[in-house]
């Protein structure tokens, strides 16, 4: 299993979001949600985008997810990308609100991206990704 040690290809983690990389090393999604207006928010950080409360918790997420817009990308240069070409560059609506920045994983050959398209997380080398949700 690859392990997030000596990539280049995620934030290193600070005081701060250590807390997120931990989680997501133990298969849980994190998100911050303000205590003053409810609302939820992604990329973690210390204060609310919305009303600029400092008065933010981590709350983990359902995982749920639904795809937003995606592109294909066949050809990046930069390490450790080369190796990983074609993958799908997105970004999903988050059921909690917030929208994310992530890698949409097919899982089947006959799965094609559409927006609206029903995702959960999973999680790759600590890193959260998305798939296609599986129908129970």
């Amino acid at each position: 299993m690859e392990t997030t040690a000596g990539r280049t290809d995620i934030p290193e983690a600070d005081a701060f979001t250590r807390t997120y990389w931990e989680a997501a090393a133990e298969g849980r999604l994190l998100i911050r949600r303000c205590a003053d207006c409810s609302r939820a928010h992604h990329y973690p950080r210390e204060f609310c985008p919305h009303c600029w409360s400092e008065h933010v918790t981590w709350e983990r997420a359902s995982g749920r997810a639904a795809l937003y817009t995606w592109s294909v990308v066949h050809r990046n240069d930069l390490p450790p990308f080369a190796g990983r070409t074609p993958y799908i560059a997105a970004v999903v609506d988050l059921a909690e609100g917030p929208r994310m920045m992530t890698e949409l994983v097919l899982t089947q050959a006959a799965d094609e991206p559409r927006a609206g398209m029903e995702l959960e997380v999973t999680f790759r080398a600590e890193i959260p990704v998305f798939r296609p949700a599986r129908r129970v």
